[in-house]
């Protein structure tokens, strides 16, 4: 399995690889640039080059992910200005270092009167930011952790807004375990239900990356909040086992956001790796 972390880039592009690599892991997730603001980064080239160039030497896998603010329902013509401008920046970047893709939360719901208008917001702001970019990374739309029944916590919502974009083939997925925990769409024991329903939906043929964190709320109460993988959650090592030992998901990077205050990601990358194996 390919197990990694989020890390920095204090060090530069080249640095989080490298840091990664330090760790062991076999794939690492950044924020391309400040992850509180929307502000457009003229970033350095060669150093993004070098990145790419250490990853395919390293046999690692990167994954950008959007700052805080970015969203795919701005509630005003200058939000959503800045929100484009800077996911194409981040898609930028994201192309230079070699990575799959940029990781953006689902949409939130903007009208309570009209329930399709946050869907027709984020397939409108979708279509609009993928005329621009004809790059190999991808846009990955991740799942939210909300309560059972509010926007972007099923699957079907997810490849629908995919499907019904001008350019699909741009967009991919990115299953995060706590927030499908949390959302209720897998509640520990239904995993052959949902891999069942992927299929037949045709996600899984799309999902690029998996944010692997354990939650410190049972299922279906919607609270995000992560936790780390063994014994410091309400998901159960038997129930991961379910998902990690998937087919489908053999050649998926496993990205740690697990509180690393807790448990250092070096030392929890090794215990997955002793779990359940890695791919050399």
């Amino acid at each position: 399995m390919k197990f990694g972390c989020h890390v920095s880039i204090r060090e530069g592009y080249l640095g989080a690889a490298r840091q990664a690599a330090t760790m062991n892991a076999l794939a690492f997730q950044y924020f391309p640039k400040n992850p509180r603001s929307l502000s457009v980064k003229a970033f350095n080239q060669d150093d993004a080059a070098l990145c790419k160039d250490f990853c395919k030497k390293n046999n690692l896998t990167s994954v950008a992910h959007t700052p805080y603010p970015t969203s795919l329902t701005p509630r005003d013509n200058r939000k959503r200005k800045e929100v484009m401008q800077s996911l194409v920046n981040d898609l930028e970047i994201a192309n230079a270092c070699g990575s799959i893709g940029v990781v953006v939360h689902f949409g939130k719901i903007i009208s309570l009167d009209d329930p399709l208008a946050s869907y027709r917001l984020m397939i409108d702001v979708l279509n609009e930011i993928l005329r621009k970019w004809h790059g190999d990374s991808k846009i990955l739309l991740e799942n939210t952790g909300g309560k059972p029944g509010t926007m972007g916590t099923t699957l079907e919502e997810l490849v629908q807004v995919r499907n019904l974009c001008e350019h699909p083939e741009q967009i991919g997925f990115c299953l995060d375990t706590c927030h499908a925990f949390a959302s209720g769409l897998w509640d520990g024991d239904n995993w052959e239900a949902v891999l069942e329903k992927g299929q037949a939906l045709n996600y899984f043929s799309h999902l690029k990356v998996i944010h692997f964190n354990n939650s410190k709320y049972n299922t279906g109460l919607g609270k995000d909040r992560h936790a780390n993988i063994f014994d410091h959650g309400y998901i159960t090592e038997s129930q991961f086992d379910q998902l990690v030992q998937t087919p489908e998901l053999k050649d998926i990077p496993f990205i740690l956001e697990t509180p690393k205050e807790e448990i250092p990601h070096q030392v929890e990358i090794r215990q997955l790796q002793e779990r359940w194996g890695s791919q050399h």
